[in-house]
């Protein structure tokens, strides 16, 4: 199944730099049913973009990064590989819906939002958020509170694209 075309609203018709790039994935037994997810891009190249929304799904990449692509015959740009990281990463956060902030995504940007991050809800109905974490944020706050937060019940989270700063910090 693939992944509806959700997610930001459709640039406007421009000058065409703006795109969206298609990544395939095998879904996981734990996830979302889904085998592919679209991100808008900036065109860069004939077949490069710069990735510039978070994304839900994919792991690996994160915003900002820059991507290779090849384009089908029905004009569809599939990534085929990473080609410059942007030295950010990209944390999933889904409450839950037994704990102290029940399914609440507002709740959930309140408490990363002393970092500066700004992320995206999959849904209503699943308050999934993706954030893209910058290069320069404090990192080491930022998995605390991240752990903090799942120890205390009030979400999951993952980490789905990790530089070596956050690893080390």
């Amino acid at each position: 199944m693939s992944l509806p075309d959700a997610g930001p609203p459709r640039p406007p018709r421009g000058d065409g730099r703006r795109i969206k790039v298609w990544f395939r994935f095998v879904p996981r037994a734990d996830r979302l049913p889904y085998d592919t997810e679209g991100l808008w891009a900036t065109r860069l190249g004939a077949d490069t973009a710069r990735v510039d929304n978070v994304p839900f799904l994919q792991d690996g990449v994160a915003e900002g990064e820059t991507v290779r692509f090849t384009t089908d015959a029905d004009g569809v740009h599939w990534a085929t590989g990473r080609v410059a990281d942007s030295g950010n990463c990209t944390i999933r956060v889904l409450p839950l819906p037994d704990g102290p902030l029940g399914r609440d995504a507002r709740a959930v940007h309140e408490r990363l939002a002393p970092f500066g991050l700004g992320g995206e809800v999959f849904s209503a109905d699943f308050p999934l958020l993706a954030f893209t974490v910058p290069g320069g944020a404090d990192l080491g706050a930022i998995k605390e509170l991240l752990v903090r937060g799942e120890e205390e019940g009030w979400w999951h989270f993952e980490v789905s694209c990790a530089t070596e700063e956050w690893r080390e910090a």
